[in-house]
Parts: C-alpha cells; structure tokens; sequence
C-alpha cells in the first residue's frame, strides 16, 4: 500500500527540503499525547507534563485531536518559515471552511473522515457526520467538534494561544536542543539534491520513499493506498527529530503535499517495506512452516532432513521453504551436494519492531 504523489507538472525545483518550527511541535505534541509510540522519547514526555502548569495541560488535551492519531494538515505547513509565530500567522490566514474541515477530518478518526468537498460549517449532512463520528470518539472529541462549528473563531484563537503557551513550557528549549541535528539533515539532504538530483534525496530521507522509474511520481510506503499530485507547488519535506519513527504526509485535496520524515539516528537501520512485512506474516501463518522454523532454530537443515524429520514429503517442504525464502526468513547454502536451510534470526527477531514501525509510519 502507498501514497503516490504526482509531480510531473510541478516545477523544476519539485522537491524542496526545509525545517519547521511548528511542525516540529505538532510533533513533540504528538509525543505527549501517545507516549507508547514513542519509547525513547518516555522521559523526555514523564518530565514536560510533570512541569506543566494545569491550565496547559487542560488545554492540550480538549484539542489532542489535532495530533493525536494524526496531524491536521495546517500543522504541517507547505511553506515553512524561520520562527512558530510566522507559521502560526499564516494559518490564521486560512479560511474558517479551510480551517474547520482539515481539523474535522483529523479528529474524527484515524481513517480520515473526508465531506466530499462539503464544508460542515455550511452544509448540513457534513455537520452531521461530523458530529455522529466525534460523538463515537469519546466526550472529548465531542464537545472540542461543537465548539469549533459553533464559534471557529474562538476555538482557533485559544488553539494558537495554547501552541503559543508550549512555546515557553517546553517548546522552545527542545527545539534549541535538537536545531543543530536539523540543519545537519537539510545540508546533507540540499546537497545530495543539487548534486546527485530528486532519487538519490529522496533515498537519504528513507527507505520508506522512492522515485518511479519515470520520474514522475513519488512513492511513500504508508499504511493506506491513496494519491495526490504536487501541481504547480512542488513536495515539501520537513525533517523531524520528535516525529520519528512516523512518516507524516499532508495529502487531502486542496493542500500541497509535504512529508514530515524522521531524522536518522547516528546509526540507522533501513526501514523494511510494508510489503516485506506482510510477506513474513503470511509465511509464519502457516502451522507447518512455523514447524519447519523451529528446527531450523537449532541449526541448517536439507530439505530432506526436514522432510525426514517432520514426516513429510520433499516437495511439500520445498514448497513451504520457497515461501520462507521469498520472505527473507531463511537462506540456503550449498555445501558440496547439499543445500542447507539457515534460519534468518536477527530478521526473525526484528519482526515485531518492523510491524510496530511500519504500523506507525
């Protein structure tokens, strides 16, 4: 599954590399209201909200569902700029249907709710589903949902004076902290872009992103199977220190696409695809090859020995052992007139993590 974005009428500059101040608070915001997702970061959370004074607190969870299951698209701005107050400027610049649907299809749910072009401030069937779907979210999402179409100017005020409040809570002294590792990122990155052009940029951001063959579309391995096209705009990517191990991409219609990546650790390990993933889970669903993996636990095994030791037919274990083979779990070696069966522990043992990560990208 993937999200393709079309960039085959943007610009020649079609990828531009950036930090942003606000985007990188919606994801510290994230952290705080799903610390699982996040373990490294679980100190760092434990000590922000034990800090925080009550009144932020409060305020942060009634509007969490901005950035919680995920980011209302005018957290992860297009075009990002030198300081939050710029980037919180330009969004009170967006209109109160722009702004209102975008928080809507956030907050009500994780499988993006869209209103057909509908807007629910306006139109009362989108106002409607709106409501019924924060309703089934909880009391929270509920009335947050209520306020913002009842007076979406009120609720968007006290939304940019709650970020502006995390500035001096915890904001601005994160951002100092990871600022250096940022700037690093986007020099490596600009001049991969200049130098070696868009494929091999988009390599070094992940191995979760690619460029078809064509040129013409990027892909991101996510969790969905959508599409959207850069037009005239070109695709921004914002690098994150707080956002990792997501990959967050802006795709609704009517909003230029940006990619939030995770900066890589010092020593970073390729992401396994989706496809990767969903491969090894069908391989261990099978009874028998879960079999044929525990012998091979203790040690490389022929096909025959296998098939010996499990009363089983030869070509019935070749055919079990092929699809663990596709799936990267074992790998055969000659050895004079034998081949033998080797178990792939460290991917094996990896397995849970790559699930968690691709879930989460």
């Amino acid at each position: 599954m993937t999200l393709r974005i079309d960039v085959s009428g943007a610009p020649s500059e079609r990828v531009r590399f950036a930090a942003s101040p606000l985007a990188e608070l919606t994801a510290m915001l994230h952290v705080l209201a799903e610390p699982g997702h996040h373990p490294q970061l679980a100190d760092w959370a434990a000590d922000v909200w034990a800090g925080m004074r009550p009144e932020l607190a409060e305020r942060l969870r009634e509007a969490e569902f901005l950035w919680r299951s995920s980011q209302a698209d005018f957290l992860i701005p297009a075009r990002p700029r030198a300081t939050l107050a710029e980037e919180l400027d330009d969004v009170d610049r967006i209109d109160d249907e722009t702004y209102v649907t975008a928080a809507l299809v956030t907050t009500c749910g994780s499988n993006r709710v869209h209103f057909r072009g509908a807007s629910p401030l306006t139109d009362t069937t989108a106002r409607e589903r709106a409501l019924e779907v924060a309703q089934a979210r909880g009391a929270l999402q509920e009335a947050f949902s209520e306020r913002l179409l009842a007076d979406p100017a009120t609720v968007r005020a006290r939304v940019r004076h709650t970020l502006e409040a995390c500035a001096g809570a915890f904001f601005e002294d994160a951002w100092a902290g990871v600022a250096v590792r940022l700037a690093s990122d986007l020099r490596v990155k600009n001049d991969l872009l200049q130098r070696d052009g868009i494929r091999a940029a988009l390599a070094s951001v992940s191995g979760a992103v690619t460029l078809a063959e064509d040129g013409d579309c990027i892909i991101v391995d996510k969790v969905q199977d959508k599409a959207t096209a850069a037009r005239g705009a070109g695709v921004t990517f914002i690098p994150s220190v707080f956002g990792s191990p997501h990959l967050v991409a802006v795709h609704a219609p009517g909003w230029h696409p940006v990619v939030q990546y995770p900066v890589a650790e010092p020593a970073p390990s390729e992401p396994v695809s989706l496809e990767t993933v969903t491969l090894r889970l069908e391989a261990l669903a099978h009874p028998v090859r879960l079999r044929l993996l525990r012998t091979l636990a203790r040690g490389p095994h022929t096909t025959s020995e296998l098939a010996h030791f499990w009363e089983l037919t030869p070509p019935e274990v070749s055919r079990h052992l092929t699809v663990l083979r596709r799936a990267g779990l074992i790998t055969p070696r000659r050895e004079g007139r034998y081949v033998r069966y080797t178990l792939n522990l460290p991917d094996l043992t990896a397995l849970g993590t790559d699930v968690l990560r691709a879930v989460l990208r």
